[in-house]
């Protein structure tokens, strides 16, 4: 059922062609449908191709070894399954790499105990799963992983993962404030030219084990990033930072899914506290077509944007809708603090949007709970609750990953040869369209109870 929801999905799903500014016409896309700034990074294309054996957090065959190799690679999977990373961070340090989760057999890929950190450039990430977890640690007690983060990276594609039970954020984009003297020498020294699309970012845990108590959040934009996108993602059950823009910084964001932010979807703030010496740089936030939908934890007449701290942000907004969990229109703006941050609107995008063919806001929502996420051919029992649950009102922010299921359990890889004549090497896009070989396990399907399979006639 799944399989012909994802299939009758794609009606809804643009084909994107997409032309970014700082692109030139004769570089190829790095896959198709690859959209903003660094829709043409080359990742690994035309380095070595790197096969992951073994389900093994290190050692010879295993993901970690592949991503600590140097020079162009694409990391492929003859396994599938869980690999348990013990709360070891994953670091990419070395450029031009392409992970192809979609090459895995089976169930995919899915990392457990652990968040992945890109301190590099031209990297492209696709179907991947990361259940970070606090894995029994003490409130307060300092593992504070991201599931995914950049970190001071430029030219990075995030498409189609799962970002599960971080301690801080989900996806982010960051790095430090001032690296040199100018604006575009900060801007150069940090995170840029970033895009998520078509990913899962959900159930942020609240009070865990981060230093600073409650910090359950979807994505941090840091402070001077530039070009970064958000296109077809869904936040679900996020306290906060659905995502948060930092200050100075730029962002893009088209058919994006937000629901049950608790005490804040979208917002913006460039903290005096942080900036002390530096004069404040004035940020920018395109938002088209996105969904915001209030659930069970969402504060009363929470905005779609709030306004924080001190400097002030450029706002373009069309063609956004924001709803209580009855449906009732909640305010498009608010703010926290009361200071002379001021809330320019513009006239015209403030970020490229040609090539992007943006849905009407009425079929977001429909188009992303079928496509959004890992692998939406072969989705795992978590995808599946989180997403049925945001389809349904249901759901709700989490303190422990116990208190919805927990961890996978790593068993016998499911293997499969990679055959490399069923790709495009240059893309990893499979040569049969639609089919994506080595799918040797069934698809799961929503969990039913025997009542539930006896009244369906024992049909799924």
């Amino acid at each position: 059922m799944l399989k012909k929801l994802w299939l009758a999905a794609l009606l809804l799903t643009p084909t994107i062609v997409a032309h970014p500014a700082t692109a030139t016409d004769s570089s190829p896309l790095a896959f198709p449908g690859a959209v903003g700034p660094a829709a043409q990074t080359a990742g690994g294309r035309g380095g070595q191709i790197l096969r992951v054996t073994t389900l093994a957090s290190d050692g010879p065959g295993s993901l970690k070894a592949a991503i600590e190799t140097p020079g162009p690679r694409i990391v492929v999977f003859e396994v599938g399954g869980v690999i348990d990373m013990g709360r070891m961070t994953i670091e990419v340090k070395h450029p031009f790499l392409t992970i192809a989760g979609q090459t895995a057999p089976g169930p995919g890929i899915t990392l457990i105990r652990t968040g992945i950190d890109v301190k590099t450039h031209d990297v492209i990430f696709r179907h991947l799963r990361v259940y970070t977890g606090v894995d029994g640690q003490p409130k307060r007690s300092g593992w504070e992983a991201d599931a995914f983060s950049t970190v001071a990276a430029a030219n990075v594609i995030v498409d189609h993962c799962t970002f599960l039970w971080a301690i801080d954020e989900n996806m982010s984009a960051s790095g430090p404030r001032f690296t040199g003297k100018t604006v575009d020498e900060w801007r150069q020294g940090t995170s840029h030219n970033i895009t998520f699309s078509n990913n899962l970012a959900a159930e942020g845990l609240a009070d865990a084990s981060h230093p600073k108590g409650e910090h359950s959040k979807g994505s941090l934009i840091h402070d001077n990033a530039t070009g970064i996108v958000f296109y077809r993602n869904v936040w679900a059950h996020n306290v906060e930072r659905n995502p948060l823009i930092k200050g100075g910084a730029q962002a893009l964001m088209i058919n994006n899914l937000i629901y049950n932010p608790q005490h804040r979807a979208v917002h913006y703030n460039l903290m005096n506290l942080e900036w002390v010496g530096h004069p404040y740089v004035t940020g920018q936030i395109t938002a088209i077509a996105n969904v915001m939908r209030g659930g069970n934890d969402t504060d009363p007449k929470l905005p779609f944007l709030m306004l924080g701290g001190d400097g002030d942000l450029e706002f373009y907004g069309k063609d956004n809708l924001a709803v209580d969990r009855h449906g009732e229109p909640l305010p498009e703006v608010g703010r926290y603090g009361e200071t002379r941050a001021q809330l320019i609107r513009a006239k015209a995008p403030l970020a490229p949007i040609a090539g992007y063919r943006i849905l009407p806001v009425r079929d977001v929502e429909t188009s992303l709970l079928a496509t959004a996420g890992a692998r939406p051919w072969a989705r795992d029992a978590e995808e599946i609750r989180v997403l049925f649950f945001v389809a349904e009102g249901r759901g709700e922010v989490i303190d422990d990953e116990k208190e919805v299921s927990g961890y996978p359990k790593v068993k016998e890889a499911i293997r499969a040869p990679f055959v490399e004549g069923d790709w495009d090497l240059a893309t990893m896009e499979p040569r049969w369209g639609l089919f994506y070989p080595a799918q040797t396990a069934p698809m799961p399907q929503e969990h039913l109870s025997a009542r539930d399979l006896d009244s369906r006639g024992g049909v799924k």
